[in-house]
């Protein structure tokens, strides 16, 4: 068995190598414990993660993050990556809807954009303008907003209601929905008014949009999404001496005492004072004892994201990304630059190409479907959006699938969601789907592994960093 070469220094395993296993990992080896880092993948990031199709490089899915996620900011600059993204000086939307018929469609551009005022004076300007409302819905919007800003986030009564009955009981209407409340909180929360608990909506709004003026800045990597979280998180874990073992599946945890030993796929052991299963819920669920913890893991659903990458002959989008309403398409995304398009095959034989990605979230109805229906139902829909895109040759088309994206944030999910800590000492959990208070993002994966190293800590009596709330990295 594999254990501590210094009896000075506690042994820990991670198990899992997304955000929240990196984020664990990197904390406990600062802290002196001799890490070791199990992916069952070729490659860090879990589901946040770039691959090679062909000469192009390809992000599984368009991932973002917002100013107020200052846990994964923290990680960024940890990492030496914060340059290899572009966050917004001030938040800027375009939210594009075209309607009537096909032929002849009408197309109408509005903002969402914040000015320099304090909050809620800092959206007034940009919702008075905004022309996907009707004046009565816009004032019914601000009857909402500042119905959120009194919510108290630490009410359980919060997580048993539905977000849409309380956007109905609060004056809100269908235009409003779609137009402001489902439109950021579909692709936040990767679930629709009615199928979300109002805790998790409440924290989205109220931290994204009325806590501080920049709070929904919209950052976005500027390179691949694996050049940050394999590429230059490998770096660092190396250079912070955390073993890392990719290709390295966990068959087996056998909990005791002083020590547990996790038994990899092929064979060999490890021991560890301290295990981390910073994999997907499912993923932890199979390795932990019975009673470990007191939810059933088996009950927390999941939820898919699906991703439509389309590569045209020309530009046909003349913005970084927009939002879309009256469609079927969601969010629209130019990955030209990073993806490394200009420099294909196809790239040199069309220099106007460019390549978009549509982000489709809450997509259970589509997430199995061929991927010939898909470009039936998505390409005509991008003509009507963007004129360009209508007189457009496609280049290539594919689809990427991530069925269980994110946790099922249903009302009653709160109840679901185990903390760090379990009943076996030294055994903790991390992953965007514990008990952060965030939904799924990857500010909620970075808040839970380092939920999980405060825990393995403070149990071995090491005084645990204040979180300052300004995004540093814990030192």
């Amino acid at each position: 068995m594999t254990g501590r070469a210094d009896a000075a220094r506690p042994a820990a395993v991670v198990v899992g190598g997304g955000l929240a296993g990196i984020t664990a990992a990197l904390r406990l080896a600062e802290a002196g414990h001799e890490v070791t880092l199990a992916e069952g993948r070729p490659r860090l990031g879990g589901l946040a993660f770039s691959f090679q199709r062909g000469e192009l490089t390809v992000d599984n899915g368009q991932h973002v993050y917002l100013r107020c996620c200052t846990a994964y900011r923290g990680l960024l600059e940890r990492l030496g990556a914060t340059r290899m993204t572009h966050l917004q000086d001030r938040l800027d939307v375009p939210v594009l809807s075209a309607t009537g018929p096909d032929a002849a469609p009408v197309r109408t551009l509005g903002r969402l954009r914040r000015a320099g005022l304090p909050v809620p004076l800092h959206l007034a300007g940009s919702l008075a303008r905004y022309p996907h409302l009707s004046p009565a819905d816009r004032a019914r919007v601000v009857r909402g907003a500042l119905a959120l800003k009194g919510l108290d986030l630490d009410d359980p009564a919060l997580d048993r209601l539905s977000f849409g009955e309380w956007l109905r009981r609060n004056g809100q209407n269908a235009a409003t929905t779609a137009a402001l409340w489902d439109l950021v909180g579909v692709a936040t929360l990767n679930a629709r008014a009615d199928q979300v608990s109002l805790a998790l909506a409440a924290k989205v709004f109220k931290t994204g949009l009325l806590s501080d003026p920049g709070a929904a800045d919209i950052g976005i990597a500027a390179v691949p999404l694996g050049v940050i979280h394999h590429d230059r998180a490998l770096a660092e874990l190396e250079r912070a001496g955390v073993k890392v073992l990719p290709r390295a599946r966990v068959a087996e945890l056998k909990p005791a005492a002083p020590q547990h030993a996790v038994r990899l796929e092929g064979g060999e052991l490890l021991a560890a004072d301290t295990v981390v299963l910073a994999g997907a819920q499912d993923s932890a669920a199979a390795l932990l004892p019975p009673g470990a913890v007191p939810q059933r893991l088996a009950d927390f659903g999941t939820a898919p994201i699906l991703n439509v990458h389309v590569v045209y002959d020309r530009k046909v989008l003349r913005r970084p990304f927009f939002a879309a309403l009256d469609s079927p398409v969601q969010w629209v995304f130019d990955r030209t630059t990073h993806s490394g398009l200009a420099g294909t095959s196809i790239g040199r034989a069309h220099p106007g190409a460019q390549y978009l990605a549509l982000s489709q979230s809450a997509v259970q109805d589509e997430i199995d479907l061929p991927v010939a229906e898909l470009r039936r139902r998505y390409l005509p829909e991008l003509a009507r959006l963007l004129p360009a895109a209508a007189g457009a040759e496609v280049l290539d088309f594919f689809v990427t699938r991530e069925r269980t994206a994110t946790f099922d944030g249903a009302p009653g999910t709160a109840a679901l969601r185990p903390s760090a800590a379990t009943a076996v000492p030294g055994l903790l959990l991390a992953g965007s789907w514990t008990a952060t208070g965030w939904p799924a993002t990857m500010e909620g994966a970075v808040r839970s592994g380092h939920a999980a190293a405060d825990a393995a800590l403070a149990a071995a009596g090491v005084r645990v960093p204040v979180d300052r709330g300004d995004g540093r990295w814990p030192r």
